[in-house]
């Protein structure tokens, strides 16, 4: 089921609005509805990632709960990340 949403502008910045929209072959409703559901989309990938965050960080703490977790120093860590780095910078020079 489709939605109608309203918002209120100044009849300068609408007229600016449609004529570029104009410009572009569309309507200002098209214009509109494409920022609408960018934005939208731009959403669902925040909510996604969220709930893969979450999903990550309930792993972690199972693990840690189950007694599988590994703890490293942090100069082991700052080595580790350092590898990595390097690793992909020298992938990025190929």
């Amino acid at each position: 089921m489709d939605t109608r949403i309203q918002f209120r502008v100044d009849e300068e910045t609408k007229h600016l609005a449609q004529a570029m929209a104009e410009s572009q072959g569309r309507t200002l409703s098209d214009a509109c509805r494409e920022l609408t559901e960018e934005l939208a989309e731009q959403q669902r990938k925040v909510i996604m990632h969220d709930q893969w965050l979450t999903e990550q960080v309930n792993a972690a703490f199972d693990k840690l709960e189950g007694g599988q977790s590994e703890f490293v120093n942090h100069e082991e860590a700052k080595l580790d990340m350092e590898a990595r780095k390097m690793k992909i910078r020298n992938k990025a020079k190929k």
